[in-house]
């Protein structure tokens, strides 16, 4: 496990050329007519076709040899602890093994499982605070982590989201996990989060683990975080009347995780889908938990919407990567886009499955191989050690 502090920018030019399929993250414009990306001291400095780019001078070439590129996956919803180990499950490297499943971007749901986490005021800002400065400065092969997700309990003021702000965190935990389980009180904090520039989730469904509680749409709607956390259940999910509620009446994010009940995961997509705001649908995993780690959540939810869902598969992609990124106002990723980072996954359709391509052998079930993981424009993996083996790999021609 490579347990680098910091991730290394490659410097200098990139060229990838050769690219089979290139899926934007953008729901507005999920694919693109492109097949070479230009990447410049670690971000997307040109997109478009080889000989309509400028190719000159690149320090390394890759070719894609027909592979389908996309934005690096995001999984919206996890619970770190400390370092890359998990107490949920007892197990090391779960951040580099997730990596490995095409994800190069986790944030933090609240570090609800740290041992004896505290539930005073001045410790909770503490753990907030620690898990932030940690995680900025911890990358395993590179991986992106937005951790430090204060969990709310009762007596919190807005100063304290204001000192919390100043110190660098820039979310909060699922409400509900902690004491504050109401509208009203939860409401107000989230309003203070959001004055100082947090983005927020509220649990939703049944309890999680010991001290959460059952929240339901009356609760949802009323606190109105920016994401509707685990929609589908984390692991429980509400009766149909209060999904469908959350959906028609609330206009927040709706988060689909890969732990919770696929049959309402499946409900809540064909509400967005008729209600014409697929650009609601954001995926999370809900990791490491009682169901245990998943280092190929996100493509395997990825799998099960573009399979059962009645969505392309290039739609389905943007709700792990633009969507996302929106939500979470991370400007600089998710999105093939000149200026943002070269968090970039190659991929192709796996060997010996049913399919003609990429597209339609994962809109019938199937996981696609990953055969190189870009962050920040440096090569941080070659096949993926967790997918099955993509029938075309990429290749690095000259250097």
């Amino acid at each position: 496990m490579s347990s680098d502090s910091q991730a290394m920018t490659t410097a200098g030019k990139t060229v990838i050329r050769n690219i089979g399929l290139m899926l934007s993250g953008d729901i507005a414009r999920p694919v693109l007519d492109a097949d070479t990306i230009v990447v410049v001291d670690g971000r997307i400095a040109a997109v478009g076709k080889q000989g309509g780019v400028e190719t000159s001078e690149a320090t390394k070439i890759i070719d894609a040899q027909g592979c389908v590129v996309t934005p690096g996956l995001i999984d919206n919803h996890v619970h770190p602890v400390a370092g890359d180990w998990t107490p949920r499950q007892n197990q090391l490297g779960w951040i580099d093994s997730t990596l490995h499943g095409g994800v190069t971007t986790i944030i933090s749901a609240g570090e609800a499982h740290y041992p004896g986490r505290p539930r005073d005021i001045v410790g909770v800002k503490a753990l907030g605070i620690a898990a932030q400065r940690s995680f900025s400065n911890f990358r395993p092969s590179g991986m992106k982590i937005l951790a430090g997700a204060p969990v709310l309990e009762p007596g919190m003021t807005e100063n304290d989201f204001r000192e919390l702000a100043e110190a660098g965190v820039t979310l909060i935990g699922e409400v509900g996990l902690g004491g504050v389980k109401d509208g009203p009180t939860g409401r107000q904090m989230i309003a203070w989060a959001r004055k100082y520039g947090m983005t927020s989730m509220t649990h939703t469904g049944g309890p999680s683990i010991p001290g959460s509680g059952r929240i339901g749409a009356e609760v949802v709607l009323e606190v109105d975080a920016d994401v509707v956390a685990h929609i589908n259940g984390g692991p429980t999910a509400l009766p149909d009347d209060e999904i469908r509620r959350i959906c028609e009446e609330g206009a927040r994010a709706l988060e689909i995780v890969h732990n919770g009940n696929l049959r309402t995961g499946l409900f809540v997509l064909g509400i967005a889908k008729q209600r014409n705001e697929l650009d609601r649908v954001i995926l999370g995993t809900d990791g490491p938990a009682g169901s245990g780690v998943q280092p190929l959540g996100i493509l395997r939810t990825i799998c099960h919407l573009a399979s059962l869902g009645g969505l392309p598969t290039e739609v389905v992609f943007c709700f792990a990567t633009g969507n996302t990124a929106r939500v979470r106002n991370l400007t600089d990723r998710g999105v093939i886009e000149v200026g943002r980072a070269a968090d970039l996954v190659f991929m192709d359709q796996a060997a010996g499955g049913i399919g003609k391509d990429f597209l339609e052998s994962l809109a019938l079930g199937n996981l696609p191989g990953i055969g190189m993981i870009m962050i920040d424009g440096e090569v941080r993996t070659a096949r993926s050690r967790n997918t099955p083996p993509a029938i075309r790999v990429p290749e690095i021609v000259a250097a």
